[in-house]
């Protein structure tokens, strides 16, 4: 009996919505790294203002940036959805039950 051919990757409600949301959060991450870099290429002395404990703009704004990314990615973790597991048995049976039922 010849195998069927496999379907296309054809992506699921899950993987498009964390896809949107990775996306989502690249976008913000890159607006704060652009702020970041802006600062420095356009108005260099202002990252030598000190803003918390002694330590300077760019000092913090670097750390917040490290922070920031740590956030998100567990923001991520936590708001990604799983995709439903299909195993293999099942989807075979079920196919079989299915063209069964459409040749009756």
């Amino acid at each position: 009996m010849p195998h069927p051919l496999p379907k296309p990757d054809v992506p699921t409600e899950a993987r498009q919505y964390n896809s949107r949301l990775g996306i989502v959060l690249f976008v913000i991450y890159l607006v704060l790294y652009a702020g970041f870099v802006f600062i420095n290429a356009f108005n260099a002395s202002q990252m030598e203002t000190i803003v918390v404990a002694g330590l300077n703009l760019a000092i913090v704004y670097g750390f917040g940036l490290i922070i920031a990314a740590i956030l998100m990615a567990l923001l991520y973790g936590v708001m990604c959805r799983n995709e439903p597991i299909v195993d293999a048995a099942t989807d075979q049976t079920a196919n079989n039950e299915s063209s069964e039922g459409a040749s009756k």
